[in-house]
């Protein structure tokens, strides 16, 4: 009756069955992102493999983060965008363009614990590129 608490050889062939048969349906697929790129920042990490079908492991792992995260930063944008317009209740929402920003990015890494940091442009400080001294005064 409880089959849960059960480890079964039949489950574990089948585990191993539907694993092998995912495996080789790598061989015949082409994902989003090239075998090259996956192995280039493989092997800067330091890990070399020549199974094609980890690297197609991989790579589909990698897209569906991807996914992941620009559905989440959509999302994002969609809430942020909301509050803008009701705010502004007088001015109809005649633009229905969404416009990702690099804030709705950073809140949707942030929830897979990737912390963007917003780098310091030339603009963005008064003293940037001023001589240390010349602060001062």
């Amino acid at each position: 009756m409880n089959h849960h608490n059960q480890q079964s050889s039949d489950g574990r062939h089948d585990d191993d069955a539907a694993l092998t048969e995912f495996l080789a349906s790598l061989m015949d697929y082409t994902p989003t992102i090239p075998d090259e790129l996956v192995e280039h920042y493989l092997a800067k990490s330091g890990f070399q493999c020549p199974d094609v079908r980890l690297i197609r492991l991989v790579a589909v792992a990698t897209q569906k983060f991807i996914a992941e995260v620009a559905s989440d930063s959509l999302q994002q944008c969609k809430a942020r965008q909301a509050a803008v317009v009701k705010d502004k209740r007088d001015k109809q929402q005649k633009d229905k363009r969404l416009i990702l920003t690099m804030e709705d990015l950073s809140k949707a890494l942030r929830e897979y614990g990737v912390n963007v940091k917003h780098q310091e442009y030339f603009a963005d400080n008064p003293s940037t590129g001023v001589d240390p001294a010349a602060r001062d005064e």
